[in-house]
């Protein structure tokens, strides 16, 4: 088979926070440890970097937290820690000497890789959600972490005039960011209230100080905040021109005649996050609703495999390296038949964090009746373009849940494999979101399988 073939004891999917404070645990500890993550640089989401050839002169202006970065890389460019960037995985395997890791490589994915190792430490983070609402599909529409994504990793923002709106601790950071970047941002519409957050309030006293900063920096770039709004259409032909939005009464139903129109080029919208599990489910993992579930330890009911961050559970990146550190001195301590020492401070903050984490989750759910907004000509699959109507009409039929819906229209069988818009059809269907079973993590070329498993005696 053509590509390369690396052995180590541990190999760690994923270079955010998770994956960086796991590799660098586990290596300190004496474990051989590559890691391995599709991006050009490690640093994940949260940390990604600008391209050195755009000359960023202050690239921390746009960061939270850049000293810990900083600590991390500088740790994993003094340490033996492998890195392998630009590496895709799309299946991690069982085998009989532990396991093998498949990816493929280079922007063209295209050219198969391998990794085999002892044991496999999942940091494979999450992904955003955005559920559907009329004129979703118009560009310049963007998700808030996308908005996020090109002004760290481009230094560009996706318009002049932005709306920033959805749920969740992401808005904060999205709208302090473009607006630091010069772009107007007409409003940050958050569907949560203040009274609901409000009864969270011990747990989520360790996030005032960060709120209180980001709110600081709204004041100070006169950004509208809209408590218990939602966005109820965008508007516009070839690309977005503005945005109506209204208020949410007590039960999360828009209040009539509450409704305003907001002239933009962007709006970046996001609901929250879901754990990226295709891996773990390809291994045999148990999953917990929707994440990996994990011990004390952070080791998965599969022997040989641990998990950590995102995947776990969304919680941030502080949370993710709490969890991180733990998991790659567990890893080293069971690959060397001691017992596992991470340092006290990293288990009384996963501890806080994952408080914090289940409150903001509590309280951070988009608006309840958000289906009813969305018309029948609303798209609700991109991929398959499966509008909210047909689906509507499968459930006229007697689907009663996502993977019959699935069967009737096609929603969730395009390149996404559902990743999009599962939770979308979930809740039009009624019913809860589940993890949908993928034997792959990604697309892989029809040469890449059949080079894998080579058929003998076939001419």
């Amino acid at each position: 088979m053509r590509g390369t073939a690396v052995r180590t004891d541990l190999v760690v999917i994923g270079a955010g926070p998770a994956g960086l404070a796991a590799s660098l645990a586990a290596s300190a500890r004496g474990v051989g440890v590559v890691l391995v993550d599709g991006a050009t640089e490690a640093g994940g989401q949260f940390y990604r970097q600008p391209a050195a050839g755009l000359g960023a002169g202050r690239p921390q202006a746009l960061h939270h937290r850049w000293r810990t970065w900083e600590r991390l890389r500088d740790g994993l460019a003094a340490g033996p820690v492998r890195v392998l960037t630009e590496h895709h995985v799309w299946c991690a395997e069982r085998t009989s000497g532990g396991f093998t890791v498949h990816a493929l490589l280079g922007p063209e994915q295209e050219e198969p890789a391998e990794v085999h190792a002892r044991a496999v430490l999942l940091a494979t983070g999450g992904h955003e959600q955005v559920l559907p609402f009329p004129g979703w599909t118009l560009p310049g529409v963007v998700t808030a972490g996308g908005a996020q994504a090109m002004l760290k990793g481009g230094l560009v923002v996706p318009g002049r005039r932005a709306v920033v709106a959805g749920t969740g601790p992401l808005l904060l950071p999205v709208a302090t960011g473009l607006a630091a970047a010069g772009v107007e941002v007409a409003a940050l519409v958050e569907s949560t209230g203040p009274a609901r957050l409000a009864r969270h309030g011990r747990a989520l006293a360790g996030k005032i100080p960060e709120a209180a900063g980001y709110a600081a920096r709204l004041l100070r770039h006169r950004v509208p905040f809209l408590a218990r709004h939602t966005v109820v259409r965008a508007h516009g032909d070839d690309r977005l021109t503005g945005v109506t939005v209204a208020a949410l009464d007590s039960g999360g139903r828009v209040r009539s005649g509450t409704e305003r129109h907001l002239p933009c080029d962007t709006l970046a919208v996001g609901h929250g996050m879901l754990p990226h599990t295709d891996l773990a489910d390809g291994l045999g993992c148990r999953l917990d609703g929707l994440a990996v579930a994990v011990d004390t330890e952070q080791r998965t009911d599969v022997p040989g495999v641990w998990a950590a961050g995102e995947a776990t559970g969304i919680g941030g990146a502080a949370l993710a390296l709490a969890e991180g550190h733990i998991a790659g001195c567990s890893a080293a301590a069971h690959l060397h038949g001691t017992t596992p020492a991470p340092a006290p401070a990293a288990l009384k903050a996963r501890t806080g964090h994952r408080r914090s984490a289940a409150a903001l989750e509590a309280a951070c759910v988009p608006p309840p009746h958000w289906t009813e907004q969305i018309t029948d000509d609303t798209v609700v699959c991109r991929c398959e373009e499966v509008t909210a109507g047909a689906v509507r009409d499968a459930l006229d039929l007697g689907a009663g849940d996502a993977r019959t819906v699935k069967l009737l229209t096609r929603a969730g069988m395009g390149w996404c494999q559902g990743r999009m818009c599962g939770g979308a059809v979930a809740g039009l269907a009624g019913c809860e979101p589940t993890p949908t079973r993928r034997p792959f993590a990604r697309p892989v070329p029809l040469g890449v399988l059949a080079r894998q498993h080579p058929q003998e005696g076939l001419s």
